[in-house]
Order: C-alpha cells, then structure tokens, then sequence
C-alpha cells in the first residue's frame, strides 16, 4: 500500500508539473567596499570604512494559464557581524523580499496582489533600487491592462504596521512607520504608448502620509502628489530620453509643497561597435526658504544611486529639503570585447539655490566601473572620486581644512545568479 500512495503522489506531481511551469533559481552576491568619503565627505581625522556584505536570494515561482505566483527570500550580510555560535541572526535582515500572485482576470487584464517591485521607464520616480543589497519594494495591489503598444497599470496600497494581527479592530488605523517618504496610503495611475521610434509615459502618484498632530492634518493624513512623464526616443545609433516631473501638496509635517520640479534631458550617441557617447543634464528645484512651505521636490521612490553620481551625494536618504541639485554629466561607454565594458562618467554639480552663503557651485565627480562576464557569473568593479567646491563643504558642514584631502570610493562585485529548476 505504500507503494501505492508513492505512485499515486508522483503522479500528482507530474500532472502538476504538465500543466503548470515551476521555476526555482537565486542570487549570491558579495560585494566589498573601501569607503573614503562615500555619501558625504569624510574628515580627515577618521578612518576610511572597508567592508564586505553579500546578498542572497532564493525565488520560486509556480504559473499556470489563470495565475502566477512569486516568492523571493533573502538575506543582507555583513561579513562579521554574528559572532561565533550565535543562535540567531544579530540584524535581523533575512526578509521576504517580494511574495505576490498575479490573476488572469481578461485577455489583455491581469491584476498582481502582494509584495513586489514596482518600477517604471528609468526607474527615476518607481524603481527596484538593486544596487542596495536590501532593494526597494512596496506592499500594494496592481490592475495591469496590456494591449498592443498600450500598456495601463494601477495600482493602490494601505499600509499598517501593528504587531498584534487583531488590533487595528479596536486600536484604529494609526501608521507609526516613519522616514524615507514611508506611506499609509498609496494610489498609483501609470500609462505608456509606444510607438516605432518613440515611447511615452505618464505617472501620477500620490501618497498619503500619516499625521498624528490634528492641528496640522485634519483627516490625519498629507497628501503628496508626483505628476509627469517620461519620453524616448530612439533612432538608428542616435537616442534621446527625457523626464518632466511635479510635485505639489503636502509632505510629511504637513508641509506644502508648491512649484517642485525635476526636468532632465539626455543624449546618447552610439559612435561606433565598441563606443556609445553620452551627454546630458538634470534640474531639481530645492527649497526657496519660504515659512511653512518649500518648493523641494524629492525623487521618491526611485533607483536614485543610478543618478547624479554613485557616491550617492544627493537624494539617497539625504538631501530632502535642501538647495536642489542641477547636474551636467558626460560619459563614454567602452565594449572591450569578450563580454567585457567600461564606463566612464563625469558629473558637474552645483544648487539649484544658493546656499546662505550665496555659493552654487558644490563639485565634480568621476566615476569609472567595469564589468566582466564570465560562464555563469559576472564581476562588476568601480571607482569614484569627489572633486568638492566650497559649496559642497558648506553643505556637508565641514570645513575644507578639516575634511580629507582625497575623496574616494572603490568596490568589487561578484554576481552569480543559479538556475536550480525550470527555464
């Protein structure tokens, strides 16, 4: 009889494994970092930070004609940080990255509910943030309608964070979750066109944040609104992307946001089989210093290390609120054959206002990273440096004679992603 009850179970397997496609595959990715001035600068009296974390990720997925369904765990490490014997995890980074099931709802409509990614065109608004070993998600549920070159996402989220999983029945709604722009409530309108040479886009985004002064937020909640889009045009080895954002109502504590802007446009030129150029800029208005209000915008919910330099400078968990950013770049991108790139990139920074020392100008950065792949596994290095002016100084409050004469940032990357199952 056991025989039988394996027999019968390996033919259920099978059956399932006929009409559905299971797929198991993960990531390992270890990455060290020296740290010279990486984020701010760095005084000269510390000691540069040197490090080495890794990422692991196990993703299982089950799809079948009328659902998906998508699991992936991870944990963030730092080299060190258990000691010896240690029964648990001291940081607590292992996590679900992303849990969600995606229905078949019509020909061209299907809706995914749960944890997931969201990210859109250039990632500057909605991204996945993977450079972060943790990388970015969002609780919410999203309506997709695809037909042709048309695509129409909305999406909707309501976050709580109680510990007690029948609380909010008698403790209300309050969402005590707070920092980096972390929303109660979330509605997202996102539309695409494409057409032979050229896409547009067009997101509106608000987002709700919790107020707990009633003196400042009537319904308890500030309301922040993110309206633009993002155009592409590409043709033969010429190509042109821009974004046109606004933002306005009310950030969290209530203040008013009014004539928040981020403009960019860039060029790139593929110059030959191993070189493609490009060149371009970005305005985001900063504060105008006005009581109560502030014309700042922020970027959000964006993959924001992949602009206005990787050291990181602006707008990754800092510069809310300040003086803006307008930013020049120029960079040339190498194929050195054999699956192997280099990329070289400088930035020109100065504020978009001034600082109260009347100063602009904040400095120029290079950035130089290099990729290899190899069978199965790549490995990607880089090297940045900051170039400060007085500005920059000013604005990182510290003076130049205190602050190292070199600001630097250098790391290595190892990428392998297994496929243990499936396509």
């Amino acid at each position: 009889m056991k025989k039988q009850y394996i027999i019968l179970a390996l033919l259920l397997v099978s059956f399932q494994f006929v009409n559905a496609q299971f797929t198991l595959d993960g990531e390992f990715r270890p990455r060290t970092e020296y740290r010279n001035g990486f984020g701010s600068l760095i005084s000269d009296a510390a000691d540069a930070g040197f490090g080495i974390s890794t990422r692991a990720r196990l993703n299982a997925g089950f799809k079948t004609d009328a659902y998906n369904v998508f699991i992936s765990l991870q944990d963030v490490m730092v080299w060190g940080e258990n000691r010896q014997i240690l029964p648990y995890d001291a940081n607590n980074s292992f996590a679900v990255f992303q849990a969600w099931a995606s229905l078949k709802l019509g020909e061209n409509t299907t809706t995914k509910i749960g944890r997931q990614v969201l990210s859109y065109d250039d990632q500057r608004i909605l991204g996945g943030l993977d450079w972060a070993q943790q990388g970015r998600n969002h609780d919410a549920a999203l309506i997709k309608y695809k037909k042709d070159k048309f695509m129409l996402d909305f999406a909707f989220a309501f976050n709580q964070d109680y510990s007690n999983p029948t609380g909010f029945i008698s403790s209300g709604t309050a969402y005590n979750t707070t920092g980096f722009f972390s929303y109660k409530t979330m509605q997202m309108l996102y539309m695409k066109q494409s057409w032979t040479k050229f896409t547009g886009s067009l997101l509106l985004l608000n987002n709700g944040f919790q107020e707990f002064d009633a003196a400042s937020a009537a319904d308890g909640v500030s309301n922040l609104q993110t309206i633009g889009t993002h155009l592409n045009y590409k043709s033969g080895s010429f190509g042109l992307a821009a974004n046109a954002f606004l933002q306005t109502g009310k950030r969290q504590g209530a203040l008013d946001v009014k004539g928040a802007y981020l403009f960019s446009l860039d060029a790139s030129l593929k110059a030959s089989d191993k070189v493609t150029l490009g060149a371009g800029f970005e305005s985001i208005s900063g504060n105008d210093g006005a009581a109560g209000e502030t014309g700042a915008f922020f970027p959000l919910y964006g993959t924001n290390h992949k602009f206005n330099g990787f050291m990181d400078y602006f707008y990754v968990g800092n510069h809310a609120n300040s003086i803006g950013l307008v930013d020049f770049h120029v960079s040339a991108n190498f194929n050195l054959g054999k699956g192997s790139s280099l990329l070289v990139k400088a930035l020109n920074f100065s504020g978009e206002q001034a600082l109260a020392s009347g100063e602009k100008s904040l400095g120029t950065e290079l950035d130089i990273v290099y990729k290899k792949k190899f069978k199965g596994y790549a490995l990607v290095a880089g090297y940045s440096q900051m170039f400060a002016s007085d500005g920059m100084y000013e604005l990182k409050g510290i003076t130049e004679a205190t602050a190292a004469g070199t600001q630097n940032w250098a790391w290595v990357m190892l990428v392998i992603k297994p496929k243990f199952l499936g396509k």
